[in-house]
């Protein structure tokens, strides 16, 4: 393989959690060089996901959490006390060096650090300013400081999860943090494409909202067009039945399945071996399914606990109709598919030892795509200060002294 399809592009991340911290991963496994600033440990200023679990051994630490791991991989680390007047003029020579910065501050924050898009453009002319607000930079809720987790409210996912008889449930995680990155990398990438062809650069404002509105654009339509207000509907499916993940062999195993057809639905009674329940007058229809659905799938599942959920999707697939494992953690890491792709890279973290992440699934036929490990904290100061900033030992010394770094 060749070069790495963004080799040379140079990004400072002074991104928190996930939304901009994930997107420069992803820019750094294909090459970029991502620097992420992070205030010294006496700050108590660098990024909270340090302190997120799980950690490696159930030991807390600013180095050993699993969460920053797997969204900060393909990244450099460097602290910085931006409070400091000494500190500030170091962060103006990494946004004279880089090519992109990426934030997601509450709206405003920048301003107020005076390292808004008018004043960084007197540094570098051509600079990208990537920006990620839970709303953005404007509009009446812009100035409301907020987290992926609200952003679930705010965008109508958790209306939608949950059981229809129960009150919503939401996500456990930041749903729209694992959204928004997506859409930012594809924004960066744009704004470098146009910067190669006219040398100008710009200031990106998305809105983690808006990105997360987008996958609920069904829900939008069928209110603009019909009326209607989607509820949660739990495992179901207005338009197939039999529809859920039923219980399997095995503890707290499961598989899905999902039958749209009546021809899918006489294919699964020859599965189970049941041909008369396909003539059975309440389920043959997709008609009498839905109105008999409470019954179809405990007679589903009587059949799905015989089995493991393996021999369950196996022969289920192998009739045509769709069925799948609900794989958890173990499952992931084991599954073959993913092992096949190379998905699951290691990793060598100088306190974690040998570690795993996550990479993109996005496979580029010319050019290739590395995961490189995490930082940790303040752990490539020196090398930024010194082989990319140019520092001379005299300058880098007098930072050291005077705290800017924290102690390293």
């Amino acid at each position: 393989m060749g070069k790495s399809a963004l080799e040379g592009v140079k990004v400072v991340d002074l991104g928190v959690t996930v939304t901009a911290p994930l997107a420069c991963k992803i820019l750094g496994m294909y090459g970029a060089t991502v620097v992420k600033v992070e205030g010294p440990p006496h700050t108590l200023r660098f990024d909270p996901l340090r302190m997120y679990p799980p950690f490696l051994d159930g030991i807390a630490g600013v180095n050993r959490s699993g969460s920053f791991a797997e969204y900060n991989g393909s990244t450099l680390g460097i602290t910085i006390d931006l409070r400091q007047p000494r500190g500030m003029e170091l962060m103006c020579k990494l946004v004279t060096w880089c090519d992109v910065l990426v934030e997601n501050f509450s709206a405003g924050t920048l301003k107020r650090m005076g390292l808004d898009y008018d004043e960084l453009v007197k540094l570098n002319p051509d600079i990208i300013l990537a920006m990620t607000a839970t709303a953005g930079e404007t509009g009446p809720a812009a100035a409301q400081p907020g987290t992926g987790l609200q952003l679930q409210s705010a965008s109508g996912l958790t209306h939608l999860l949950g059981w229809p008889d129960r009150p919503p449930v939401g996500s456990p995680n930041a749903y729209t943090d694992y959204i928004g990155p997506w859409y930012l990398v594809i924004a960066i990438i744009a704004a470098l494409e146009h910067r190669m062809r006219t040398g100008k650069g710009q200031w990106i404002d998305m809105s983690q909202l808006e990105a997360a509105v987008t996958f609920l654009s069904p829900a939008v339509l069928d209110y603009t067009t019909n009326g209607r207000v989607l509820h949660a509907q739990g495992n179901s499916c207005p338009y197939a039945a039999p529809h859920g993940a039923y219980r399997c062999q095995g503890d707290d195993r499961w598989c899905v399945i999902a039958v749209f057809t009546d021809e899918e639905w006489r294919a699964f009674c020859q599965v189970i071996g049941n041909q008369e329940l396909a003539h059975d007058p309440r389920f043959e229809t997709i008609l009498g399914r839905k109105e008999n659905e409470e019954e179809l799938n405990r007679l589903v599942e009587s059949w799905t606990m015989g089995h493991t959920p393996e021999e369950v999707m196996a022969v289920v697939q192998e009739a045509g109709v769709p069925a799948g494992v609900v794989l958890n953690g173990r499952d992931l890491y084991e599954d073959p598919q993913l092992k096949l792709r190379n998905h699951f890279q290691n990793v060598f973290h100088p306190e974690m030892g040998t570690t795993y992440g996550s990479t993109s699934g996005l496979l580029l036929s010319k050019t290739p795509c590395r995961l490189g490990p995490p930082p940790c904290l303040g752990e490539h100061t020196e090398y930024v200060c010194r082989e990319i900033l140019e520092l001379s030992d005299k300058e880098f010394v007098e930072l050291l002294n005077e705290g800017i770094f924290g102690a390293l």
